[in-house]
C-alpha cells in the first residue's frame, strides 16, 4: 500500500465502501422481494431476463453474464426448466453445446413481471435527479473497471 495515504483519505475510502455497501443492500432488498413475491429467486429472475432480452444463450456462458458461479447454473436451469420457462436445446453444429432457449411461459412471466420490475427500480433510484443519476453511473464505471483491473502491490 501506498505508505504517503493520510488517515483522513483511509477513512473517506472505508466511508465510501460501507455507504455503497449498504445502498446496494437496501436497493437490491427491494428488488429481491419483489421478484420472490412471483415465486422466483433473483438468480433464476436473471437467468430468465437474460434469456427473454438475449434469446437462447449456451449454458457455458450464462453464469458469467449474470456473474453465477457455474456450478450453480445447472441447478438454476433445472428449477427453471421444472416450471416450464425454459428448455434445452442441443446445438446443431456442435454436440458438446447445449443452449437454454426461453419457453412461452418463460416470455409470459417476465412479460407480467418486467414492467414492475423497471417502475420498481426507477421509483427508488428516482432520489437522484437524471443528471445526478449520469455522475453516479460514471463514477460507479470508473470504480468497477479500477478494481477489475486492481492488482494489490503487496
Amino acid at each position: 500500500m501506498d505508505s504517503t495515504v493520510n488517515r483522513e483519505e483511509l477513512d473517506q475510502s472505508l466511508k465510501l465502501f460501507i455507504v455503497l455497501s449498504r445502498a446496494n443492500r437496501s436497493v437490491m432488498e427491494h428488488v429481491h422481494k419483489f421478484i420472490q413475491q412471483h415465486g422466483m429467486n433473483p438468480t433464476e429472475f436473471a437467468v430468465l431476463e437474460l434469456l427473454y432480452h438475449k434469446g437462447k444463450q449456451p449454458l457455458q456462458q450464462i453464469g458469467g453474464k449474470i456473474l453465477l458461479a457455474s456450478g450453480s447454473i445447472t441447478y438454476v436451469i433445472d428449477k427453471l426448466e421444472k416450471k416450464s420457462f425454459l428448455e434445452r436445446v442441443a446445438c446443431p453444429n456442435d454436440r458438446r453445446v447445449t443452449y437454454a432457449q426461453i419457453t412461452e411461459a418463460g416470455k409470459e412471466m417476465i412479460e407480467s413481471m418486467f414492467p414492475d420490475h423497471e417502475k420498481r427500480i426507477h421509483s427508488i433510484l428516482s432520489v437522484l435527479t437524471s443528471e445526478e443519476q449520469e455522475v453516479a453511473i460514471s463514477l460507479l464505471k470508473k470504480i468497477g473497471h479500477y478494481a477489475d483491473e486492481y492488482t494489490p502491490s503487496e
